[in-house]
């Protein structure tokens, strides 16, 4: 096991208030019921973000929540990482917009895509720039309001996603704790089973793409959900690999809230009892890079990861990206 450097020392989370339940999407005229719906997925509610509410907004305060808690000042911020898939707007990047916000003005800010792997990947790179020297307080932000990118018409992924955004600070490791180890995997041949098709630089937005829809989240799920499972289990070898561990010394799993069926097969495949796997995927659904650090933030709340606690993170998404972490608080 390696001397941790990096050490997460506050998180934070937000949280559109609206929620929108399963029965809901009936009343919007699609062919669906919650039984059907929490059959496949798990999900029963999820949270939208209303008029006025952007994945700047929700990540600045997701941010302030980290920092209060770390006893960080925003001119203390070494730099902003921020993951999203669907950010303010193309040009420029979320996290200066964030950075703005915040007022952290000596920050060094910037996006990352990795979809829902994103977070994870933020804090390897976050490690990285640690060990580099290039900063010593960085912001690890992921913010995600996916309402803005679903057909409210499809419902094999309208039903799937929420809005989120979750945060932690990373600063150097004291006292032996901090990430023991991390993996991190992509394989962009499969790419085509989960994306937005148009209205990017390749085809960019026009008439005839608004009426396909296509620039709207398109799955495959059932192809989604089969690489998912594998991608995820080889992710929790590796970290566990990585620290030394076994699925026993985990004290708490916190997998990327997707759908129960994926976060439970991965569980058994690590030898983790339900009873230590974090799920929250009933109340907010996927929001993608969001759902591990909204998920830890609870977590830490609720008193279920403490001083000594060891958590592993593992995640999959659009890319194909999938990644894990093993982390000791």
């Amino acid at each position: 096991m390696k001397r941790p450097i990096a050490y997460l020392s506050g998180t934070g989370r937000s949280l559109p208030e609206t929620v929108l339940h399963n029965a809901d999407f009936a009343a919007m005229g699609l062919e669906t019921s919650d039984a059907w719906i929490v059959e496949r997925s798990g999900i029963r509610t999820r949270r939208i973000a209303k008029k006025g509410e952007s994945t700047t907004s929700m990540g600045a305060e997701a941010a302030r929540r980290a920092m209060e808690k770390a006893g960080v000042a925003p001119g203390e911020v070494d730099a902003i990482i921020l993951s999203t898939a669907t950010p303010d707007r193309l040009l420029p990047a979320t996290a200066v917009e964030i950075q703005a916000v915040l007022g952290a003005t000596r920050a060094v800010a910037f996006d990352i895509a990795a979809a829902c792997s994103g977070w994870v990947f933020g804090l390897a790179l976050a490690e990285s720039m640690l060990i580099a020297g290039q900063a010593e307080t960085l912001l690890v932000i992921a913010s995600e309001k996916l309402s803005s990118i679903v057909d409210w018409t499809d419902r094999s992924t309208c039903v799937l996603f929420g809005d989120a955004a979750g945060a932690a600070v990373v600063q150097r490791s004291k006292q032996h704790r901090g990430i023991l180890s991390s993996f991190m995997r992509s394989d962009g041949t499969l790419a085509d089973l989960l994306q937005r098709p148009h209205g990017g630089a390749k085809t960019p937005m026009s008439e005839q793409v608004l009426r396909d829809r296509s620039h709207f989240i398109r799955m495959n799920g059932r192809e989604v959900f089969r690489h998912s499972v594998r991608s995820m289990a080889e992710a929790t070898d590796r970290a566990l690999d990585g620290a030394r561990l076994t699925g026993r010394d985990i004290d708490l799993f916190i997998p990327h809230q997707a759908n129960i069926r994926i976060i439970e097969a991965t569980a058994k495949h690590a030898n983790i009892p339900l009873e230590k796997v974090f799920i929250n995927v009933d109340r907010y659904g996927n929001t993608s890079s969001a759902t591990i650090p909204v998920a830890l933030d609870e977590a830490i709340e609720s008193g279920r990861v403490h001083e000594g606690s060891t958590v592993l993170f593992v995640a999959f998404g659009a890319g194909f990206t999938w990644g894990s972490m093993v982390v000791r608080f």
